[in-house]
């Protein structure tokens, strides 16, 4: 910086305000300055410049690798951030990592607040952990914490998912559920919508991941098939949707899967899954702003946001099939 300022003929001070585009410079100074930076191959060096400062600008997002709705929301992520002047280091949830090592790793690295999508960490870690770095929860609900959350009414959400089958004149329509908060939420929208229309609730056991509903379709008496099934998430509906096309059973001719979240895969042309959106732009909006208020606002008191979910009508849902049942569960256990 200080040759820079010896050959631009002004102060090192001048030349440092130019390169953290502080007010003051002219716009041919900025212009000489930089100019001869480029000449120099001089590059800025940031990290230093926020140590002084004792600053990182840095968010942690926290996410699975292998869930693409997550994907989403860490594109809008750092779409945001950078707008706001800060930088996203990415803490990945994986088949041999998990949430508590990622959430560790980003507070090795010393990120001023960490955006945690889906956490399934109890309240008590969540609370340590806010107290080293503020926590924005995206995706659970978190009462009695100091957590802030962004969310969609899960409960909600499903429930129009059932109203929208009910409609469709069906009325054996079983759950494939998941354990943790989120699959907890969504299996009491379920059985909540069941109720209200009096339908008889039907939880299956699954899961987040295609293997596990590839394995919920294993679990389908084929001789006496559901007429619709309301998948935990989409990854889940869409490894069961494989697994029973493979056996040659129509969607939604004999039998209509719904799945939640509205990924991109569900949107594909070939899968077009009915889904219910979170609106993965406006969670991730929200997020952002939340670290902004606790970070530069010196916002203390946690927020909680709950959006409106959003019905995807697509081609995996449609009437009921007319068809005999002498049972009202149709699904067996193993």
């Amino acid at each position: 910086m200080q040759d820079i300022a010896d050959r631009a003929g002004v102060s090192k001070a001048l030349v440092s305000m130019v390169f953290r585009n502080v007010a003051g410079p002219s716009e041919a100074t900025r212009n000489r300055v930089t100019e001869i930076a480029d000449e120099l191959g001089y590059r800025h060096n940031r990290a230093a410049a926020l140590l002084s400062l004792r600053r990182t600008r840095l968010i942690g997002v926290m996410a699975e690798i292998g869930n693409s709705f997550h994907t989403e929301l860490v594109d809008f992520l750092v779409d945001d951030a950078e707008r706001a002047g800060y930088d996203v280091v990415l803490g990945p949830v994986t088949a041999t990592r998990t949430q508590a090592r990622a959430v560790d790793m980003l507070l090795e690295f010393q990120c001023e607040a960490l955006v945690l999508l889906g956490p399934q960490l109890d309240a008590a870690m969540l609370r340590a952990i806010d107290e080293r770095a503020p926590v924005v929860s995206v995706g659970r609900r978190l009462p009695g914490t100091t957590v802030d959350t962004i969310r969609t009414a899960d409960g909600r959400g499903v429930g129009m998912i059932v109203d929208h089958l009910v409609a469709l004149g069906h009325t054996d329509i079983i759950h494939a559920s998941a354990s943790g908060a989120i699959g907890a939420d969504r299996a009491s929208g379920y059985t909540r919508a069941m109720n209200r229309h009096g339908l008889e609730p039907q939880i299956v056991v699954s899961g987040f991941t295609e293997m596990a509903g590839a394995a919920t379709a294993a679990l389908l008496d084929r001789d006496e098939l559901p007429s619709a099934v309301v998948c935990v998430n989409d990854r889940c509906a869409i490894g069961l949707l494989d697994a029973i096309q493979k056996d040659g059973i129509d969607v939604p001719g004999d039998m209509s899967i719904t799945g939640y979240d509205d990924s991109q895969l569900a949107q594909l042309t070939h899968i077009a899954l009915t889904s219910v959106s979170q609106d993965p732009r406006e969670q991730a909006r929200r997020a952002v702003a939340a670290v902004l208020e606790r970070l530069d606002d010196g916002r203390t008191e946690p927020v909680s946001v709950v959006l409106r979910p959003r019905l995807s009508l697509r081609s995996t849902t449609g009437p009921a099939p007319h068809r005999s049942r002498t049972r009202r569960r149709r699904a067996r256990s193993r």
